[in-house]
């Protein structure tokens, strides 16, 4: 990508300029509410839910929590993935064409990156969109409707195994073979700050919503998915000096939760072994982003549930909302509705109000035969 050295600061405003950069190729996705699931979220949950939990034979939490999704399900290639991607091709395009020697057979060298889906379909979206040849390795585990995907854009795909250090490895392999440039997922300022534009959009619609009904106060927080680490200090980033608190959610199956467990450790985490429905989350959080979300005044924390609790949330989103998001876009909700930490801290923020929060559905490339067997309730 751009060269880390010429990459702006880590702050809302190279979010803002990023937003400038990337506007003419990504949509404004919508910001919706939906009362039912503000009803579900303010009542304690029962004595039974609890059970067999950390938190069986305590008082329940009793928050009052009022919704605000963001639907980046409905951003191009299905995932809020295209706008890192876009700022990312954009920052290389930009930096390449000030050299003339760089310059030269460029958009053939072409771009490599690697991705169990969403974040393969935005480069080659961007690729496509912009001339240039793109490389994606995927892992072998990858949903079959996100391998099609990817493949659709024009990409070149090669398979790897699915740890992390697998994929580096195949990409390693593909850049000193062709000259291309590697795209990071989620580890570099040009993909972070291009996930932070939805944070931007975020906050001028719910502000838009609350206006008009002014006792209804301000946004008081967001939580979004964290696999790799970019939307969620990318937002946080675009949040900065804004007064709304930032959390992450994670899956715990089989140690998928590494950012809380290295935030309780004091120390990231670089390796997960995971096959957590939440594919999108499966990786660790990366070292640039794990210096923003590092820091308490940027991220006030990061949660984590089950996997038959996110398909508790997903059902619930797709009977009530009417809207396809794939698991990993149910992990805030998820949270929201069952982490008894988390509900307890927002009961205790709103000292006896309603709490805005905001949840970002990260994308809705979901296998559609696959949905069935995900919200189909257990006998």
């Amino acid at each position: 990508m751009a060269d880390l050295s010429t990459c702006p600061p880590l702050s809302r405003e190279s979010v803002i300029e990023a937003r400038a950069r990337i506007v003419a190729h990504v949509h404004v996705t919508p910001l919706l509410t939906a009362q039912s699931i503000d009803s579900i979220a303010s009542v304690p949950q029962s004595e039974e839910a609890l059970k067999g939990t950390q938190w069986e034979g305590l008082p329940p939490a009793n928050p009052r929590i009022h919704f605000f999704f963001k639907c980046e399900n409905l951003q191009r290639i299905g995932a809020f993935k295209a706008r890192g991607g876009f700022n990312s091709l954009l920052r290389y395009q930009q930096e390449t064409l000030k050299d003339a020697e760089a310059s030269k057979d460029w958009k053939e060298r072409g771009v490599v990156t690697h991705s169990s889906g969403n974040h393969a379909q935005a480069v080659a979206l961007a690729a496509r969109d912009l001339g240039i040849k793109a490389r994606i390795v995927m892992p072998l585990v990858s949903m079959p409707n996100k391998i099609a995907a990817a493949e659709a854009y024009g990409a070149e795909l090669v398979f790897s195994g699915y740890t992390l250090q697998e994929r580096e490895a195949a990409v390693s392999d593909i850049v000193e073979k062709t000259g291309a440039r590697f795209v990071p997922p989620f580890n570099h300022p040009d993909v972070l700050l291009g996930q932070g534009t939805l944070g931007l959009e975020l906050q001028e619609q719910a502000r838009s919503i609350l206006d008009q009904t002014p006792e209804a106060g301000r946004l008081h927080a967001v939580i979004l998915p964290c696999g790799g680490g970019g939307l969620l200090s990318g937002v946080a980033t675009s949040c900065i000096g804004t007064g709304i608190k930032v959390f992450g959610a994670e899956p715990s199956y089989q140690g998928a939760d590494d950012c809380r467990r290295g935030l309780a450790a004091g120390k990231r985490i670089d390796r997960v072994r995971s096959l957590t429905i939440a594919d999108g989350l499966r990786t660790s959080v990366g070292e640039i982003p794990w210096s923003v979300i590092s820091d308490r005044t940027k991220v006030a924390g990061v949660y984590a549930v089950t996997d038959e609790q996110i398909k508790k949330a997903l059902r619930i989103v797709l009977e009530r909302l009417k809207v396809v998001v794939e698991p990993s876009s149910a992990v805030p909700l998820a949270v929201a509705l069952f982490n008894e930490d988390f509900r307890t801290m927002v009961e205790r923020e709103a000292s006896g109000g309603v709490f805005n929060l905001a949840v970002v559905f990260s994308g809705g490339n979901i296998n559609l035969d696959a949905i069935g067997d995900l919200v189909r309730e257990e006998s």
